[in-house]
């Protein structure tokens, strides 16, 4: 799934290519990906001829504020990837027009299809259809936005302010670290990355971290996903920048999806661990419980 890296990777992306830029049309094949409104025509209607404002990051969610006070929401989910460019339909398949990244298999499955007013697209692949699009008032939308935690990377975020998200809380570190109403933007990957630099083990109790622990592991989520967005996110999977490449941030992963692999620090085969439907992977010998 993208995580915060990834998503504001594809929000940057979006700003460079679609800022200001007016909504024309819009296709699916697969019309229940809007949630809001559930009638697709009405959602057709409501969105076509708004003009794209500003667009922004918050938690996992990508947000296109538009004219007359309205604002597109669009969580990519575990196998979603926005990317821009211009499409044709072939024997019923939206097909790049020119050669390049779009035509790797990953970025086809195609199912909404945004027309803007100056000839681009923006296209949701999303292989397993989990994507969820919906359209608000941009007032109701920012009020249910404050539920979420808050944002890791934000300047106001300190050390006393995550510490304080942590107080009272009980649970396996890595499950609560990776709870929106905690903080929000880490996922499976990051968590994962946070937690063996920070030398955590992923199940360890939040509430038994010492303070260095907590300052570590405060430092190193801030440094991952900072990381994560330098290098245009994770993409071992499914996940594309706006033009259909691959991030970079592959180089850098320490533990995640490296099962009998090597630490990079003390050369012990990591392992990996399935809890709370999850996996999580960690050095046995640097990550001790």
């Amino acid at each position: 799934m993208p995580e915060l890296p990834e998503v504001q990777t594809t929000v940057k992306g979006l700003n460079s290519r679609v800022l200001s830029r007016t909504f024309i049309d819009v296709w699916s094949d697969w019309e229940k990906i809007v949630k809001k409104p559930k009638d697709f025509r009405l959602f057709k209607k409501d969105l076509k001829g708004k003009k794209i404002t500003k667009i922004w990051r918050r938690a996992k969610n990508v947000i296109f504020e538009l004219s007359a006070g309205h604002s597109l929401l669009i969580h990519m989910k575990m196998t979603g990837h926005l990317m821009v460019g211009k499409w044709i339909l072939e024997n019923k398949k939206w097909k790049p027009a020119q050669k390049g990244p779009l035509e790797e298999k990953i970025n086809l499955y195609i199912h909404i299809l945004f027309f803007l007013d100056n000839g681009l697209q923006i296209a949701l692949s999303d292989l397993r259809k989990f994507a969820k699009i919906e359209l608000w008032k941009t007032e109701e939308l920012l009020k249910d936005l404050e539920s979420l935690g808050p944002e890791p990377l934000d300047k106001n975020f300190s050390f006393v302010k995550f510490k304080e998200r942590l107080k009272n809380k009980k649970g396996k570190v890595k499950v609560v670290i990776m709870d929106p109403a905690v903080i929000v933007g880490v996922g499976n990957i990051y968590s994962s990355e946070a937690l063996w630099r920070a030398k955590i083990h992923p199940q360890k109790d939040v509430s038994k971290l010492t303070e260095k622990e907590l300052k570590n592991l405060y430092n190193a989520i801030k440094k991952v996903l900072s990381l994560g967005i330098k290098l245009g996110g994770e993409s071992f999977a499914d996940y594309r920048k706006v033009d259909g490449t691959k991030g970079d941030f592959d180089d850098e992963r320490r533990v995640y999806k490296r099962e009998g692999e090597k630490c990079f620090r003390c050369k012990t085969p990591i392992k990996r661990l399935k809890f709370a439907g999850r996996s999580a992977f960690f050095c046995p010998r640097c990550q001790k419980p």
